[in-house]
């Protein structure tokens, strides 16, 4: 009898159509509908946005819950994960995400990462050692100065008087009290998960970089670069306003660097390490990952590279929604082939309606083509 085929499918989500958890399980089904006797493991990936909590929790840790400000002000109920060795992993996007703003209501000069304060110390409360502070998906350009603030920082204008939220304000900061940060940081190891390296002010900076897809006008770039680095000269004497991730989602990098001692580490390393995904590869004949566009961002950081670079000479394909690389592109981010859910359907809307049967026709062609 033949051995085992064993495949593990380690895919991002596929941004507004399917979750990583549901692109992993249609991968998995077209594949044991196609190959009945292959053993399919699911790991359900993230770079560090949307998705790393429910990554997390489809690989064992467990869903939390808790009531935070929402970049607007508003209360909401965002969710992290704790795993049982003392590791919360908190996505930003949960408590101050773009996605979470109502539809034409953009605040790039006041939107605040307050509520991604409260979540990391609501990981805290619950007994974190280690936190993972996944950092994609960010409505805020206010250089992490709300999220600090909700740990214990107080930041004043010339009058003592403390600023209002967002980036905007921090133009006429005068003040950083950090001393009433919450002990419990000093003796916690943060790690900052991201996909970008961009430092914090300047050409390459969150508000010119960024700014814009948050809302925010010519004017206000200029109006929140010039605050951002006026605010790292009151922290840290800029010190590491040019450090890699400190431009991250509108600067929250720079404050976890700078105040909060953070480790900087590529969202997808990190991610890979929560799920698990160097015991599950270690027994894998066929790696399948993904997302929903594999294009030149793909090979800055994206979580398909980051599955290949970790996949140990395991073969590795993709599936996509669209497919922009082209054979030595993805040969050289170690992907042996890429399957599009455009060759089966051309029209972009009925391909984002479809996609999960769309998927397990694909991969029913993997299964065809990789495990004959």
């Amino acid at each position: 009898m033949a051995d085992t085929r064993r495949v593990l499918v380690a895919p991002d989500k596929f941004k507004g159509s399917l979750t990583a958890v549901e692109v992993a399980r249609h991968v998995a089904a077209g594949l044991r509908r196609a190959a009945p006797g292959t053993a399919v493991t699911t790991v359900p990936v993230a770079d560090g946005g949307d998705g790393t909590v429910a990554a997390a929790v489809a690989a064992g840790y467990e869903r939390r819950e808790a009531v935070v400000t929402g970049p607007l002000g508003e209360r909401r109920t965002a969710r992290y994960a704790l795993g049982g060795d003392g590791t919360a992993v908190v996505e930003m996007a949960e408590a101050s995400g773009l996605r979470l703003l109502p539809p034409g209501r953009l605040a790039p000069l006041t939107a605040t990462t307050y509520g991604t304060g409260e979540l990391v110390r609501a990981a805290l409360d619950a007994g974190a050692r280690t936190v993972v502070l996944g950092v994609g998906g960010s409505a805020t350009t206010d250089g992490g100065a709300g999220m600090l603030a909700a740990l214990g920082a107080r930041f004043l204008d010339g009058a003592g008087r403390p600023l209002g939220p967002g980036g905007g304000p921090l133009a006429g900061l005068a003040e950083a009290d950090l001393t009433g940060l919450d002990p419990r940081l000093a003796g916690t190891r943060l790690v900052l998960a991201g996909d970008v390296d961009n430092p914090l002010t300047g050409p390459r900076g969150a508000a010119a970089v960024y700014g814009p897809q948050k809302g925010a006008s010519a004017a206000d770039v200029a109006t929140l670069d010039a605050a951002l680095a006026h605010y790292a000269q009151v922290l840290d004497g800029g010190r590491l306003a040019d450090a890699c991730g400190a431009g991250a989602a509108g600067g929250v990098g720079y404050a976890a660097l700078a105040v909060l001692g953070a480790v900087f580490r590529p969202g997808i390393e990190v991610v890979l390490d929560v799920v698990g995904f160097g015991a599950a590869v270690a027994e894998a004949d066929l790696v399948v990952t993904g997302e929903g566009s594999l294009d030149a961002q793909t090979l800055h950081g994206k979580a398909p590279v980051g599955v290949a670079r970790a996949a140990r000479g395991v073969p590795v394909v993709a599936v996509c929604g669209r497919l922009a690389l082209d054979a030595e592109a993805l040969a050289g981010a170690g992907i042996e082939r890429a399957y599009a859910l455009s060759e089966l359907e051309a029209d972009p809307e009925r391909c984002m309606a479809l996609a999960g049967p769309l998927l397990e026709r694909l991969a029913m062609r993997i299964a065809r083509d990789h495990l004959g």
